[in-house]
């Protein structure tokens, strides 16, 4: 069960969401413009666990929101849009989308997608009792590589005790790469691993999400996810 917000102009896309999503037993608030949806955003109360954004919409588009949402938020995003255009995809992903959705959809899909997603914040992943991997400590459910450390449990990320706000994508990816460091991984790999190998993602989604991971730990002085040209990427944390 989670709380979502729909942002849509077209209101049956917003009625057939809004069904849908009930009958899978979350809660639901909805709203008709990008800027409604801002400000709902703000003023939510518990926070919203996921929300669907219409890239097309009046007075605020959902590029805008999500650019908002991702500057201080990590709540997982999923566009809807009318328009196929792979600029849509790459741009909404490289600010910090978690999926997207291309309109006429399936509303079984979207709650198929957002249960994928919720899934990826809500699991705990990592150590155990039974064979946990090295560097990962089973009292905090965290996986821990020289400055780098990953708190499965709360979905928080550190560098030198510097924390990272992540996507769920970008979370998602670095705990991959993080428990095999020095392995490299195909893009391929990294979809099967992060994702799932019934969720199909194109490589230049790897990239961007990739690029935005490099650029976040390049804020604060680091770079520890080496290309290996050819073949795909891989963790160097010492």
């Amino acid at each position: 069960m989670a709380h979502v917000l729909v942002a849509d102009d077209d209101p049956p896309i917003r009625d057939v969401l809004r069904y849908a999503l009930l009958r899978a037993g979350h809660t639901v608030v909805e709203a008709a413009d990008g800027r409604e949806a801002w400000t709902a955003f703000q003023q939510a109360k518990p926070r919203f666990d996921a929300v669907l954004l219409d890239i097309v919409m009046p007075e605020l588009d959902g590029l805008e929101v999500c650019r908002r949402i991702r500057a201080a938020h990590d709540t997982p995003i999923l566009f809807l849009s009318s328009r196929d255009e792979e600029l849509d995809r790459i741009l909404g992903l490289e600010l910090g989308a978690d999926d997207y959705v291309t309109k006429p959809f399936s509303p079984r899909e979207v709650v198929t997608r957002l249960k994928v997603v919720l899934r990826r914040v809500m699991r705990p992943q990592g150590g155990g009792a039974e064979g946990g991997a090295p560097g990962v400590a089973d009292d905090a459910l965290a996986i821990v590589r020289g400055p780098l450390r990953l708190e499965t449990l709360t979905h928080r990320c550190f560098w030198q005790e510097r924390e990272l706000v992540l996507t769920v994508s970008e979370f998602e990816l670095l705990r991959v790469l993080l428990t095999s460091p020095g392995r490299v991984f195909s893009r391929d790999a990294l979809t099967d691993h992060a994702f799932g190998a019934d969720h199909h993602i194109s490589d230049r989604t790897i990239d961007s999400h990739i690029r935005r991971l490099r650029r976040k730990f390049a804020e604060l002085g680091a770079s520890p996810i080496e290309t290996v040209y050819g073949v795909g990427y891989r963790l160097g944390v010492p």
